[in-house]
């Protein structure tokens, strides 16, 4: 693992100066993780998982939060939110101490999970203990993990309220509350269960609140329980394309995508590769048609059970794939152009991310060129035609 950079940037970081930031007066900016004051143990489990350089948001937000500060970070997904929650909570949890010191609360089962299993990855050498309290597993296995004891939960409201309420989850050594995607939380209708778990909590409370948007509810919730918050606005759309090349392929039918995608192999001897369908039916029918062709593939989408997931991640990881359907890489590949502009960002905001180079090549027929304006312009950047030295920007 390469050591960290420190201001100096690494090729493919992202440009921050370009950055939109608004964020409260003696807010630092630390471009390295070394001069955070991380301890050791965290450090080791930081580069061990990849991370190389903080993210914009991360360079800003982390260092208030583990200096015991309330804070309202504006930030969505694919700004490296959910491993700046794990690497804080790491930090300021005393993993002597069993018991319930942090709890994060997020609207979805699948945030609160992924949650977890960040922060287990990073705080492998300090041996945190996390749950992930959610809707959908058994009460049994929550009762027995939280009895046993555990420094962090992670998990949705209604979840964790039920715990608390029980008294399996107990809350006197809680000293950090934090409300991921809270502007979600409040649109799913958790307002009186976000009140209600914090009743429940000691008066001396720590709470950072991450939002994508800060309508009115939020801005009220912050007023009720949050003490002199430090804030730290970032405009999704400048942050996340930031540092990745996006280019486009002219393909006339659909049919030959297929063959583009071969050609593509041959110039470019990928490391790690993903490749976006916009249907499970065209996941399945691409996968197993590399296969016959001889290519090493993995594939992933939503229907699968999560140890067949955990599964291919490994394998992904490990090397012994090159090619996957996931999330953090260095090359996507868009085999249909997502249907929505939104979307997009979601699939190749994560490309880029942490000062790592990126680069998404879209395929696009002719009824696409209209969406691909579309997200231009929507995101105001620029998607030029692929040039023939794509393999030396990757």
């Amino acid at each position: 693992m390469a050591a960290a950079t420190t201001s100096r940037r690494g090729p493919g970081a992202m440009d921050d100066e370009n950055l939109t930031f608004e964020t409260s007066p003696g807010v630092e900016v630390i471009s390295s993780f070394d001069q955070m004051g991380i301890r050791d143990d965290l450090l080791r489990g930081i580069y061990a998982y990849g991370f190389e350089k903080p993210s914009a948001i991360q360079q800003r937000a982390v260092l208030p939060i583990i200096s015991g500060r309330d804070v309202i970070a504006q930030a969505q997904s694919g700004t490296g939110k959910t491993s700046m929650i794990s690497l804080s909570v790491c930090q300021i949890v005393d993993t002597a101490v069993r018991e319930v010191q942090a709890l994060i609360l997020s609207p979805t089962r699948e945030l609160a999970a992924q949650t977890e299993r960040v922060m287990l990855a990073i705080g492998d050498f300090i041996n945190i203990q996390v749950h992930a309290c959610i809707g959908g597993k058994s009460i049994g296995e929550d009762i027995r993990k939280l009895e046993h004891g555990v420094h962090v939960v992670s998990g949705t409201p209604g979840r964790v309220c039920d715990m608390i309420k029980r008294r399996t989850l107990r809350t006197r050594a809680i000293k950090l509350l934090i409300l991921d995607e809270a502007d979600e939380m409040l649109g799913r209708g958790f307002k009186d269960q976000i009140y209600d778990v914090y009743r429940y909590l000691p008066p001396e409370l720590q709470v950072c609140l991450i939002s994508a948007t800060l309508p009115h509810e939020i801005l009220e919730m912050t007023s009720k329980f949050m003490t002199d918050p430090v804030r730290i606005l970032v405009k999704r759309d400048e942050l996340t394309l930031e540092g990745i090349k996006q280019f486009f392929v002219a393909v006339e039918k659909e049919e030959w995508k297929f063959d583009t995608l071969c050609d593509l192999y041959d110039t470019l001897t990928i490391t790690q590769a993903v490749i976006f369908c916009n249907t499970k039916r065209k996941v399945d029918w691409l996968t197993e048609r590399m296969r016959s062709n001889n290519f090493t593939v993995s594939a992933m989408h939503g229907d699968m059970p999560q140890k067949e997931r955990d599964a291919i991640m490994g394998e992904f990881r490990s090397g012994a794939t090159r090619v996957l359907i996931t999330t953090d890489v260095s090359l996507v590949i868009n085999y249909d152009l997502p249907n929505n502009r939104e979307l997009y960002i979601h699939r190749i905001g994560r490309s880029g991310r942490f000062g790592r180079k990126g680069v998404a090549i879209n395929f696009v027929k002719k009824e696409d060129i209209r969406i691909l304006r579309d997200i231009e312009q929507y995101y105001s950047t620029q998607i030029d035609e692929m040039p023939m030295n794509v393999a030396d920007l990757i």
